[in-house]
């Protein structure tokens, strides 16, 4: 079994900006309190196969997660896969950025959530609470963003 949450905010910053946070992984931990830790190789400028390695906390459990880059296009379109091999992966996700007026910017984030062994059972649970997070979760983006991005 697997499903997709999602959720859509506006950030009131540049496309190019927002573009260049969230393209940088590191950032994650600014906005997703279960990202405990977060590496990006190789340590340049993140492009199409870009790793990030990061030890996570769910549901109590610290794991290792390590996602490619798969596919980006400044500054509209940022795509990753989970390569590691957990219960429940994001077998997709991504980021769409489109630029609104006064340098505003519309962040729809996704993920594609998918269980494997005993995941297969835990996958509804974790979509469950992903998508009661969304707008939450999209709420910290926009928040950790606009702390992160000087307005200039």
């Amino acid at each position: 079994m697997s499903g997709q949450f999602e959720a859509t905010v506006e950030v009131d910053r540049s496309i190019e900006r927002v573009f260049a946070y969230l393209a940088d992984g590191r950032n994650d931990p600014q906005f997703s309190p279960r990202v405990l830790k977060i590496e990006r190789f190789p340590d340049t400028l993140t492009a199409e196969g870009t790793m990030f390695r990061s030890t996570v906390k769910d549901a109590g459990m610290k794991t290792a997660r390590e996602f490619r880059i798969t596919a980006l296009e400044a500054p509209v379109k940022i795509r990753w896969a989970e390569v590691s091999k957990n219960n429940v992966t994001a077998r997709e996700g991504g980021y769409d950025l489109e630029p609104l007026p006064g340098g505003r910017t519309r962040v729809r984030i996704f993920n594609v959530l998918e269980g494997h062994g005993v995941g297969k059972l835990l996958v509804g649970l974790a979509l469950a609470a992903a998508r009661k997070d969304a707008d939450k979760y999209g709420s910290r983006i926009k928040a950790a963003a606009e702390a992160a991005i000087d307005p200039r």
